[in-house]
């Protein structure tokens, strides 16, 4: 009777494991920004602690124009001090170009911090971006905003 108890209980802990569902981790995101620029937000998990992230928006710093820019961006986990979810702080490196009676370019070095819900597949994110311009003429500039994506 015993080995039949302890065989059923090593059963049952086998199927429970094997059927335990993993956490998903949901790589593409999209969403909206606003700030400066103001528009759609893009993000792409290439692991969990390195993404690519993108916008195509609408600037309206100075003249308004067209905004896109594209960062390789680095996450640093702060979890351990929030109960529920997945907080991060980043920053990387990208690009950015404005259309505005010809083109403008220049370096963004976005810094931020996001959060992940942890029952539904979104993420609030607020971030600070320095933007070295380079085109056409050399000068500092800022951008900023908070956003939500939603994750398929």
């Amino acid at each position: 009777m015993t080995r039949r108890v302890l065989r059923g209980m090593i059963l049952f802990f086998m199927l429970a494991t094997a059927m335990a569902k993993e956490p998903t981790f949901h790589r593409f995101g999209a969403g909206i920004i606003i700030g400066e620029p103001t528009g759609i937000s893009l993000k792409y998990w290439q692991s969990p602690g390195q993404a690519l992230a993108a916008a195509a928006a609408w600037s309206f710093q100075g003249k308004a124009a067209v905004h896109f820019h594209a960062d390789y961006l680095f996450h640093r986990d702060v979890t351990r001090d929030v109960r529920q979810g997945r907080l991060a702080s980043y920053f990387g490196m990208g690009l950015r170009t404005k259309f505005r009676e010809g083109m403008l370019l220049g370096i963004r070095i976005p810094l931020g911090i996001n959060y992940q819900f942890p029952t539904a597949p979104l993420e609030f994110f607020i971030e600070f971006v320095p933007i070295m311009e380079l085109i056409p003429a050399t000068e500092l500039n800022i951008n900023g905003g908070f956003g939500l994506r939603y994750y398929f």
